[in-house]
């Protein structure tokens, strides 16, 4: 019987509090003890209960650990049918799987999504997965997020036409970080939980795979797991199948990247109870390595494997890029503001849609705004208004929505909303900015400074917007043309505001 420990992070109310660390063991008759857990894993686990950190000590017999209900569930709603009808279904490699989610007898099921630190933020390619997470958590279940921190090492061949670049462990462990906190952030906002739930719903658990991988042997891997792939299958997935035929190839390390995934449901089923893994509609083949492995070894049913469509537009294009790159989930790499802005561009062909994908709001109201697009007088981007709001809402909060409101209002130009220098600061990093030195600007034309900043090509072209009425300083229209800086235009001395209509601005710092 292997020992390993583990060791306890609890979120509170965007709070650490202080670790802990308990012994667990774990064995079984079809795993070997050498790919049994030999190490200190680091589960972070958010619960909306007080939490009394006190020392847990279990011991897990051989047969495979099943999980005892944490709380009763009175009547759930069925997620599977939630999905469905919100069109975040794909594909389900078992039909038991929608009685297995309602069934009131069985209790919540735990679900995972897989996360790898390729970068030091999610984006917007894997809200998806948070959102299905979140459905699962609103109706009773428990969800996990797995940090691929082992696999990260790898890299997913996926929907990728060539190899993904190595990265140092420093960079790995900073994109874990960086990846936790988003996850908690969005988990532990999402407190819209069922009504038929008992309080210790809501929880959500945080793994990263590295801290059973790093353990395993390749021998005994390939002894005891690795007998059980065909290759016949492996190649004839559909990741694997278009780099084959592709010019790069694909190297042996990346093919192995189904089977490592797989490795891990099978870890994840039989030592922390859970059942269901989901994915994008590419990780269909890496999910069913799971279920395949998980029925081969353990001789058992009961793991299942759902898809969700990939994030695209109407027109078969990617959602989720913009001109600048990724549209990332942290404040830190993109503002709530401009991440909203993003939403609110989104084109009429799309929203509606997006709407059931990517929001909680129930069909009813999203129908009726459907309808109401359709109705004369309809004021444009009001349904992206509505889009925006509950997205930016479940990313970044009541705080971060509220931030991106008031930068919406400020920053549009004719507003009446006074200007602050925290908020011009707060989108500085989203727009094009420049420093100048105080006697550089003051006195300085507008039509010069246009020009000078880089908003404008032309003291022509500058001249030409201020007499169609597009120039604004601090968002109030220019009409004179020789209009010059003078002190009180610089806004609480340290910045001002030129917009060349109402999308096109720069910030200029006084230095």
């Amino acid at each position: 019987m292997a020992t390993s420990f583990r060791t306890f992070l609890s979120f509170h109310h965007r709070t650490l509090f202080i670790p802990l660390t308990s012994a667990a063991f774990v064995a079984s008759s079809n795993i070997p003890s050498s790919l049994a857990i030999h190490c200190t894993r680091k589960l972070y686990c958010y619960t909306p209960r007080n939490i009394s950190l006190t020392s847990i000590r279990c011991c897990v017999q051989s047969a495979p650990r099943t999980i005892e209900p944490q709380y009763k569930v009175a009547s759930h709603p069925n997620v599977v049918q939630i999905l469905e009808e919100r069109g975040l279904i794909e594909s389900i490699t078992s039909e038991n799987l929608r009685s297995a989610c309602s069934d009131p007898s069985s209790g919540p099921l735990r679900v995972y999504c897989g996360f790898d630190p390729t970068a030091e933020s999610l984006h917007l390619g894997n809200l998806l997965g948070l959102i299905v997470l979140s459905w699962f958590q609103r109706c009773g279940h428990e969800p996990v997020a797995l940090i691929g921190g082992a696999t990260g090492r790898i890299g997913d061949p996926s929907g990728k036409s060539q190899e993904r670049p190595d990265l140092d462990v420093n960079t790995l462990e900073k994109n874990v970080k960086g990846i936790v906190d988003t996850i908690t952030q969005i988990l532990s906002q999402n407190k819209n939980l069922n009504s038929n739930v008992i309080p210790s719903g809501g929880s959500f658990v945080i793994l990263n795979n590295y801290d059973w991988w790093k353990e395993v042997k390749l021998l005994d891997f390939l002894k005891q797991v690795g007998r059980f792939a065909r290759v016949g299958a492996m190649i004839s997935k559909e990741s694997v199948k278009k780099r084959l035929e592709s010019e790069q190839g694909m190297s042996y390390t990346e093919f192995t990247y189904q089977l490592l995934q797989g490795y891990d449901f099978l870890y994840l089923f039989q030592n922390e109870g859970v059942s269901v893994q989901i994915g994008g509609s590419d990780q269909w083949g890496n999910i069913t390595a799971g279920t395949e492995l998980i029925r081969k070894i353990l001789q058992v049913e009961g793991a299942y494997g759902l898809t969700f469509p990939l994030l695209l537009k109407s027109d078969g294009t990617k959602f989720g890029k913009s001109e600048d790159g990724a549209i990332w989930l942290s404040p830190s790499m993109l503002s709530p503001y401009k991440f909203y802005q993003y939403f609110f561009s989104v084109p009429d062909a799309d929203v509606v849609r997006f709407l059931k994908i990517l929001t909680f709001l129930n069909m009813e109201e999203i129908n009726e705004l459907a309808s109401e697009m359709t109705r004369p007088g309809y004021t444009p981007n009001t349904t992206q208004q509505r889009l925006a709001e509950e997205v930016t809402r479940f990313v970044h909060g009541e705080d971060g929505l509220n931030e991106a409101l008031k930068a919406t209002e400020a920053l549009r130009p004719g507003s009446e909303t006074k200007l602050d220098w925290k908020t011009i600061e707060g989108i500085a990093n989203d727009i094009p900015s420049c420093s100048l030195a105080y006697n550089q600007v003051v006195n300085l034309s507008l039509i010069d400074l246009s020009v000078s900043t880089g908003l404008l090509e032309s003291k022509s072209a500058a001249r030409r917007l201020l007499k169609q009425g597009g120039l604004y300083l601090n968002n109030n229209r220019v009409d004179n043309e020789s209009k010059k800086i003078e002190a009180e235009d610089i806004v609480d001395g340290k910045v001002l505001l030129i917009s060349a209509g109402k999308k096109n601005k720069v910030v200029v710092r006084i230095s």
